[in-house]
């Protein structure tokens, strides 16, 4: 009997990972994350045991995005830093395995979480969760760059200015519908742009909730994921871009916490958390807050744009991706109201 293209492409994955990976014993069940709008993302049932593959999505991409292997270099140098990060364990970048250049990393098992109300535990244990978020992007921020390798892991300059004429590149290529939000956005970026204080770091570029998994018993994080969007850059962006989730509304497509109770809930205030971010990295407040903020929901609007692009082609990774696309409007419009705060 002939064998299907899927059992055809297992029986390949199986034979290559025996041959590349020491102790990978075959055969392998893949069984696709729901989650993940980018790169898309499987479980594999080995009789080795469980391992995680991430693979570049099919179809025709944007320039410079769904970066597998450097997701694979940025995993190998925060290896064994005290960032909490899965194990990268092998990059194959042909393309005749399974279609596409994957990596395969070890599997943490432990809790995940989508709604930033945290609406299964109770308020100490919320507290004990943003603390855990916070302390982890601070261990990002103070990553040392140049002893783990990643020295020249992108430009040490002008970041803001690089990457809101970068994003507004991406947001053309992928544009469907003229939104005058963007267009205000667009101007008002880059003729704002505060003066460049020469603060540079490792940063994650979509830390949020539901790129960290949790141990399974207690509140700390054992591994942060998807770093397809890191780089060297401004640490105040990266923390304005989690911060976004505070001014979100609990109802949407991406759940946020701007109309709860976040004292009732044991949350802290954005003010609290940022706060607590600066005590831990020595500083004493973020000057241009507001600008990263507006930089951010800029960003993530043209991030949802380009999902929406590969929703309407055929080529993203869910479902889900085409109710994503629907948040470029809102997100644009929340970055121009903060424009006279």
């Amino acid at each position: 009997m002939q064998k299907t293209t899927e059992e055809a492409a297992s029986g390949r994955l199986t034979d290559y990972l025996e041959q590349q990976i020491r102790g990978f014993k075959g055969p392998v069940a893949m069984q696709k994350f729901a989650v993940g709008q980018s790169n898309p993302t499987y479980l594999l049932h080995a009789a080795s045991g469980q391992y995680v593959l991430r693979r570049k999505p099919p179809g025709t991409l944007l320039k410079s995005a769904h970066a597998i292997d450097r997701e694979f270099r940025i995993l190998t140098a925060l290896d064994k830093t005290d960032v909490p990060t899965p194990t990268p364990i092998h990059l194959c970048d042909d393309e005749s395995i399974i279609g596409s250049m994957f990596y395969v990393m070890s599997y943490a098992q432990g809790r995940s979480f989508s709604d930033p109300a945290l609406p299964e535990l109770d308020r100490h244990q919320r507290a004990d969760i943003y603390d855990a978020m916070n302390r982890a992007l601070v261990a990002v921020h103070q990553v040392d760059i140049a002893a783990v390798g990643l020295g020249n892991y992108g430009k040490k300059s002008h970041y803001l200015e690089r990457q809101i004429s970068r994003w507004q590149q991406q947001y053309r290529a992928s544009e469907t519908e003229a939104i005058s939000t963007m267009e205000h956005l667009m101007q008002w970026l880059p003729a704002n742009l505060p003066a460049d204080d020469g603060k540079i770091s490792l940063i994650h570029g979509d830390f949020r909730l539901d790129n960290l998994i949790f141990h399974p018993t207690e509140n700390t994080i054992i591994a942060l994921l998807d770093w397809e969007l890191s780089t060297l850059g401004h640490p105040w962006a990266d923390i304005a871009y989690q911060c976004m989730q505070w001014r979100m509304a609990a109802r949407g497509e991406i759940k946020g916490l701007g109309d709860l109770d976040r004292t009732a809930l044991g949350i802290p205030s954005e003010a609290a958390y940022v706060a607590t971010y600066c005590q831990r990295m020595g500083i004493a407040d973020i000057p241009d807050w507001n600008f990263y903020l507006i930089f951010n929901f800029f960003r993530f609007a043209a991030i949802t744009q380009g999902v929406k692009k590969r929703a309407l082609e055929g080529n993203a990774t869910s479902d889900y991706a085409i109710k994503i696309g629907r948040l470029v409007k809102p997100l644009s419009a929340m970055g121009v109201a903060l424009i006279d705060h």
